[in-house]
């Protein structure tokens, strides 16, 4: 960067009492009116360092108290820290800021309107709460964006999806604090930080005679009461099936006219694959009947049975639909057997979401178009491909097989 040569009196007085400060080791200049801060140590390398401070008269205390703690810092690292990181440590530990992490948390909040109450406690309060108690620490504060990061994420194993949530909230809500002045541009958080990734589950995708054994083997109940929740359960795994549902969607069904008489939809929005700020629009649902063993489907009358009233089981909590299913499933003798052959015999995972997976594989089995089945399943195409590319056709096999039946002919 181009310096410029200053004359005025005031000049050569604040760079005698910069020499005299560093031992002679630092001098300032003159860059584009903002101060430079310069290290040319006798055979080494050169190094500078940009200050915050204009290079005006009335800077030069303020300026000079810096210039004295970045070369204190910088002496005492006996040459394992380099000048513009001596400049970082110094304007953290020297920067008069007074932060209530609480209110900055709280003032970050309406940043995210998209994130319910739920998301916002799980995902984002947890990683912003430790990452609080470092900041206000006495001593040992993280110097930086990626030390604040690294330090905060430590309790999240590596490679696990609560990791990458707790690394993307706390990421966005340090975007947002430094670009808005809240806090120096020191805890600017990295592009990236080392992180390893698990292998990805591959969700089971049950298959129609399993349904059937399982729903086949769930008691009738010694009593009313008993038998009402079951066959809500009974009911909750026929809809998941039949319509691809996300367990969570069992609480948001809803019936709307069409044009060609009711239609069962499902209100439930989330976020849409990724896209920040943008959330899943309400959709229509299209069933997708389970077949018996003769390949007859088998019309459970599903829709009709909703907008009577039929009784759905308890959810618990906003969000927690799939934990719940999931609960229920485990008790099950059937669920558990089932779930050890398929971990033992195809290395895949048995889950509640196992009966959208089946409705994603019998779409692609029967030739539906790629958009279509994500618009039915309510995703992107992207989204779509990224979770069930396994189960769309081997244009590769078809053309191997065609040939062999000319060959055949």
């Amino acid at each position: 960067m181009p310096s410029i040569t200053r004359k005025e009196n005031w000049v050569q007085l604040f760079r005698d009492q910069i020499s005299q400060s560093t031992a002679g080791q630092f001098k300032v200049l003159d860059c584009r009116g903002k101060m430079r801060l310069q290290y040319r140590p006798n055979g080494g390398k050169a190094q500078s360092l940009m200050l915050p401070f204009d290079f005006d008269k009335k800077e030069t205390s303020k300026a000079l108290r810096r210039i004295e703690e970045i070369f204190r810092n910088f002496v005492q690292a006996k040459g394992k820290m380099t000048l513009a990181k001596a400049g970082t440590v110094t304007e953290v530990s020297s920067s008069k800021h007074q932060i209530s992490w609480e209110e900055l948390v709280e003032n970050y909040r309406q940043f995210v309107p998209n994130a319910s109450d739920a998301t916002w406690n799980k995902s984002y309060i947890p990683v912003l709460t430790k990452a609080g108690i470092l900041m206000n620490r006495a001593k040992g504060k993280p110097q930086g964006g990626e030390e604040l990061m690294m330090q905060s994420l430590k309790q999240w194993e590596q490679g696990t999806r609560s990791r990458q949530i707790a690394r993307r909230s706390l990421k966005g809500f340090l975007d947002w604090a430094v670009l808005r002045g809240k806090l120096i541009a020191a805890y600017a958080p990295p592009a990236q930080i080392p992180e390893t990734k698990n292998p990805i589950e591959i969700g089971y995708a049950i298959d129609d005679q399993e349904i059937i054994e399982l729903l086949d083997l769930i008691p009738n109940g010694r009593t009313a009461r008993e038998e009402e929740t079951y066959n809500a359960w009974k009911f909750a795994i026929q809809l998941c099936s039949v319509y691809g549902l996300r367990p969570e969607e069992l609480r948001h069904l809803t019936i709307k006219k069409g044009i060609e008489g009711k239609e069962l939809w499902t209100t439930y929005q989330k976020s849409k694959g990724g896209k920040k700020g943008k959330r899943t629009a309400p959709r229509k649902l299209h069933a997708l009947f389970v077949k018996d063993l003769d390949g007859k489907p088998i019309d459970w009358n599903l829709q009709k049975r909703f907008s009577i009233g039929e009784k759905l089981p308890p959810l618990g909590q906003e969000g927690k639909g799939g934990e719940a299913l999931g609960t229920f499933l485990k008790r099950r003798k059937y669920w558990k057997q089932l779930k050890e052959v398929v971990n033992a015999t195809k290395k895949e995972v048995l889950k509640p979401y196992s009966f959208r997976h089946r409705y994603a594989k019998q779409s692609h089995s029967a030739g539906f178009p790629i958009a279509n089945i994500a618009s039915a399943m309510g995703h992107t195409v992207e989204v779509h491909l990224q979770n069930y590319a396994r189960f769309t056709p081997d244009a590769t096999t078809d053309l191997y097989a065609k040939a062999n039946q000319v060959e055949a002919a």
